[in-house]
Protein backbone atom coordinates (compact mmCIF):
# COMPACT_ATOMS: atom_id res chain seq x y z
CA UNK A 1 0.00 0.00 0.00
CA UNK A 2 1.11 3.32 -0.70
CA UNK A 3 2.93 5.35 1.80
CA UNK A 4 0.21 8.59 2.36
CA UNK A 5 2.05 9.84 5.64
CA UNK A 6 2.91 13.54 4.87
CA UNK A 7 6.61 14.71 5.29
CA UNK A 8 6.82 17.20 8.30
CA UNK A 9 8.47 20.41 8.15
CA UNK A 10 12.23 18.51 9.15
CA UNK A 11 11.82 15.68 7.42
CA UNK A 12 14.43 15.63 5.13
CA UNK A 13 17.11 16.67 8.06
CA UNK A 14 15.57 14.34 9.95
CA UNK A 15 16.71 11.67 7.35
CA UNK A 16 20.12 12.68 8.14
CA UNK A 17 20.76 13.21 11.52
CA UNK A 18 17.52 11.11 13.37
CA UNK A 19 14.21 12.73 14.60
CA UNK A 20 15.56 12.80 17.77
CA UNK A 21 18.71 15.02 17.09
CA UNK A 22 16.61 17.93 15.29
CA UNK A 23 13.88 17.72 18.02
CA UNK A 24 16.53 18.44 20.50
CA UNK A 25 17.65 22.00 18.36
CA UNK A 26 13.97 22.87 19.63
CA UNK A 27 15.48 22.75 23.12
CA UNK A 28 18.70 25.33 22.25
CA UNK A 29 18.98 28.95 22.14
CA UNK A 30 21.48 31.11 19.57
CA UNK A 31 22.35 34.80 20.16
CA UNK A 32 23.36 36.40 16.37
CA UNK A 33 24.94 39.65 16.47
CA UNK A 34 24.67 41.60 13.13
CA UNK A 35 21.80 40.87 10.82
CA UNK A 36 23.79 42.01 7.47
CA UNK A 37 25.15 39.85 4.88
CA UNK A 38 26.38 37.39 7.12
CA UNK A 39 23.74 37.24 10.04
CA UNK A 40 21.20 37.10 8.01
CA UNK A 41 21.82 34.22 6.20
CA UNK A 42 23.02 32.40 9.87
CA UNK A 43 20.05 32.51 11.40
CA UNK A 44 18.27 31.95 8.14
CA UNK A 45 19.31 28.41 8.13
CA UNK A 46 19.49 28.04 11.78
CA UNK A 47 15.39 28.39 11.51
CA UNK A 48 15.31 26.26 8.59
CA UNK A 49 17.16 23.86 10.76
CA UNK A 50 14.54 23.80 13.68
CA UNK A 51 16.75 26.11 16.25
CA UNK A 52 13.92 27.11 19.15
CA UNK A 53 14.96 30.14 20.76
CA UNK A 54 16.98 32.78 17.87
CA UNK A 55 17.97 36.14 19.16
CA UNK A 56 18.68 38.75 16.66
CA UNK A 57 20.86 41.61 17.59
CA UNK A 58 21.13 44.76 15.44
CA UNK A 59 20.42 48.41 15.57
CA UNK A 60 19.92 48.68 11.84
CA UNK A 61 18.11 49.63 8.65
CA UNK A 62 17.70 48.09 5.66
CA UNK A 63 19.27 50.16 2.81
CA UNK A 64 19.20 49.77 -0.68
CA UNK A 65 22.91 49.12 -0.88
CA UNK A 66 22.39 46.32 0.89
CA UNK A 67 20.03 44.63 -1.55
CA UNK A 68 23.17 42.68 -3.37
CA UNK A 69 23.99 40.95 -0.57
CA UNK A 70 21.17 40.32 2.26
CA UNK A 71 18.80 38.39 2.24
CA UNK A 72 16.16 40.58 4.21
CA UNK A 73 16.95 43.32 1.95
CA UNK A 74 14.42 44.08 -1.02
CA UNK A 75 12.67 47.05 -2.31
CA UNK A 76 10.11 46.29 -0.50
CA UNK A 77 11.90 46.39 3.25
CA UNK A 78 14.49 49.56 2.37
CA UNK A 79 14.11 51.56 5.61
CA UNK A 80 12.68 48.97 7.87
CA UNK A 81 14.60 47.92 10.69
CA UNK A 82 16.64 44.53 10.09
CA UNK A 83 15.45 42.49 13.49
CA UNK A 84 11.43 43.59 12.76
CA UNK A 85 12.26 42.27 9.10
CA UNK A 86 13.69 39.08 9.99
CA UNK A 87 11.84 38.34 12.89
CA UNK A 88 8.90 38.29 10.72
CA UNK A 89 11.10 35.90 8.00
CA UNK A 90 11.37 33.57 10.71
CA UNK A 91 8.18 33.69 12.02
CA UNK A 92 7.51 32.45 8.52
CA UNK A 93 9.82 29.85 8.22
CA UNK A 94 9.71 28.20 11.80
CA UNK A 95 6.39 30.04 13.68
CA UNK A 96 7.22 28.11 16.39
CA UNK A 97 10.68 29.85 16.89
CA UNK A 98 11.00 32.29 19.83
CA UNK A 99 12.46 35.19 18.52
CA UNK A 100 13.99 37.74 20.64
CA UNK A 101 14.99 40.88 18.93
CA UNK A 102 17.73 43.37 20.68
CA UNK A 103 17.71 46.51 18.35
CA UNK A 104 20.82 48.33 19.57
CA UNK A 105 24.14 48.89 18.88
CA UNK A 106 26.27 46.87 21.13
CA UNK A 107 29.72 48.14 22.48
CA UNK A 108 31.01 47.27 25.84
CA UNK A 109 28.72 49.69 27.50
CA UNK A 110 25.68 47.68 26.99
CA UNK A 111 26.96 44.54 25.96
CA UNK A 112 25.40 43.01 29.34
CA UNK A 113 22.12 42.64 27.27
CA UNK A 114 23.38 39.75 25.22
CA UNK A 115 23.61 37.78 28.18
CA UNK A 116 20.23 38.39 29.71
CA UNK A 117 18.80 34.91 28.20
CA UNK A 118 20.72 31.63 28.56
CA UNK A 119 22.83 30.67 25.46
CA UNK A 120 23.81 27.80 23.71
CA UNK A 121 26.01 29.40 21.36
CA UNK A 122 26.69 32.84 20.53
CA UNK A 123 27.41 33.84 16.77
CA UNK A 124 29.32 37.65 16.10
CA UNK A 125 28.73 38.54 13.12
CA UNK A 126 29.37 42.60 13.95
CA UNK A 127 31.31 44.95 11.97
CA UNK A 128 32.75 47.05 15.20
CA UNK A 129 36.56 45.75 16.19
CA UNK A 130 36.10 47.35 19.83
CA UNK A 131 32.83 44.51 19.82
CA UNK A 132 33.73 41.94 18.85
CA UNK A 133 37.04 41.62 21.52
CA UNK A 134 34.31 42.58 23.98
CA UNK A 135 32.33 39.47 22.71
CA UNK A 136 35.22 37.00 22.64
CA UNK A 137 36.36 38.22 26.22
CA UNK A 138 33.10 37.99 27.61
CA UNK A 139 32.06 34.55 25.97
CA UNK A 140 35.82 33.06 27.45
CA UNK A 141 34.45 34.79 30.85
CA UNK A 142 31.56 33.07 30.67
CA UNK A 143 32.09 29.95 29.11
CA UNK A 144 30.25 30.17 26.10
CA UNK A 145 30.30 28.65 23.00
CA UNK A 146 30.79 31.05 20.30
CA UNK A 147 32.34 31.93 16.42
CA UNK A 148 33.01 35.45 15.08
CA UNK A 149 33.20 36.19 11.36
CA UNK A 150 36.00 37.76 10.25
CA UNK A 151 35.72 39.88 6.70
CA UNK A 152 33.95 39.18 4.08
CA UNK A 153 34.51 42.80 2.15
CA UNK A 154 36.68 42.39 -1.07
CA UNK A 155 36.68 39.07 -1.74
CA UNK A 156 35.03 37.25 -4.14
CA UNK A 157 35.50 33.39 -4.09
CA UNK A 158 33.32 31.69 -1.61
CA UNK A 159 35.17 28.08 -1.64
CA UNK A 160 37.97 29.89 0.02
CA UNK A 161 36.33 30.45 3.43
CA UNK A 162 36.98 28.18 6.33
CA UNK A 163 36.30 28.16 9.81
CA UNK A 164 39.51 28.00 11.42
CA UNK A 165 41.13 28.79 15.25
CA UNK A 166 42.10 32.36 14.84
CA UNK A 167 45.86 31.80 14.52
CA UNK A 168 45.36 30.01 11.35
CA UNK A 169 44.10 32.76 9.54
CA UNK A 170 45.76 34.35 6.30
CA UNK A 171 45.10 37.42 4.10
CA UNK A 172 42.68 38.75 6.35
CA UNK A 173 43.24 42.11 7.75
CA UNK A 174 40.25 41.82 10.21
CA UNK A 175 41.45 38.85 11.23
CA UNK A 176 45.13 40.12 11.83
CA UNK A 177 43.97 42.52 14.57
CA UNK A 178 41.69 40.14 16.47
CA UNK A 179 44.65 37.26 16.37
CA UNK A 180 47.16 40.13 17.76
CA UNK A 181 44.40 41.32 20.67
CA UNK A 182 43.74 37.22 21.22
CA UNK A 183 47.74 36.81 21.52
CA UNK A 184 48.29 40.23 23.77
CA UNK A 185 45.45 39.41 25.94
CA UNK A 186 46.19 36.26 26.24
CA UNK A 187 43.63 34.59 25.90
CA UNK A 188 43.31 30.54 26.43
CA UNK A 189 41.62 28.53 24.55
CA UNK A 190 40.19 27.74 20.56
CA UNK A 191 39.04 30.80 19.24
CA UNK A 192 37.02 30.01 15.91
CA UNK A 193 36.76 31.76 13.31
CA UNK A 194 35.29 32.32 9.65
CA UNK A 195 38.13 33.19 7.54
CA UNK A 196 38.87 33.76 3.63
CA UNK A 197 42.18 32.80 2.21
CA UNK A 198 41.59 34.95 -0.37
CA UNK A 199 43.29 38.36 -1.15
CA UNK A 200 40.88 41.22 -0.40
CA UNK A 201 40.59 43.35 -3.71
CA UNK A 202 41.99 46.56 -3.43
CA UNK A 203 39.11 48.91 -5.04
CA UNK A 204 40.55 52.20 -3.35
CA UNK A 205 37.64 53.02 -1.60
CA UNK A 206 37.22 52.90 2.40
CA UNK A 207 33.93 51.29 2.39
CA UNK A 208 34.95 47.67 1.19
CA UNK A 209 32.85 46.39 -1.72
CA UNK A 210 30.95 43.48 -1.41
CA UNK A 211 28.89 40.14 -3.61
CA UNK A 212 25.66 38.15 -3.08
CA UNK A 213 27.91 34.95 -2.75
CA UNK A 214 30.85 35.29 -0.38
CA UNK A 215 28.83 37.09 2.67
CA UNK A 216 25.89 34.17 2.16
CA UNK A 217 28.35 31.56 1.92
CA UNK A 218 29.76 32.68 5.26
CA UNK A 219 27.02 32.92 6.71
CA UNK A 220 25.91 29.46 5.57
CA UNK A 221 29.02 27.43 6.79
CA UNK A 222 28.89 29.75 10.32
CA UNK A 223 25.00 28.26 10.61
CA UNK A 224 26.43 24.63 9.43
CA UNK A 225 29.44 24.61 11.69
CA UNK A 226 26.42 25.42 15.23
CA UNK A 227 24.29 23.01 14.10
CA UNK A 228 26.96 20.30 14.06
CA UNK A 229 28.62 21.45 17.06
CA UNK A 230 24.63 20.86 19.13
CA UNK A 231 24.64 17.17 17.42
CA UNK A 232 28.03 16.53 19.03
CA UNK A 233 26.22 16.93 21.92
Amino acid sequence: MENLEKPLKFSRLEKMIGKDVVASFQEKSVLVLGCGGVGGYVVEALARSGVGTIIIVDYDRIDVSNINRQIIALDSTVGELKVDVLEKRVKDIHPECHVIKISEFIDSQNLSVLFEHPLDYLVDACDTVATKKEIIKECKKRNIPFISSMGTGNKLDPSQLEIVEIQKTVNDPLARILRKFVKDERIRGKVMVLSSKELPIKTGDRTPGSCAFVPSSAGLLIASYVIREFMKK
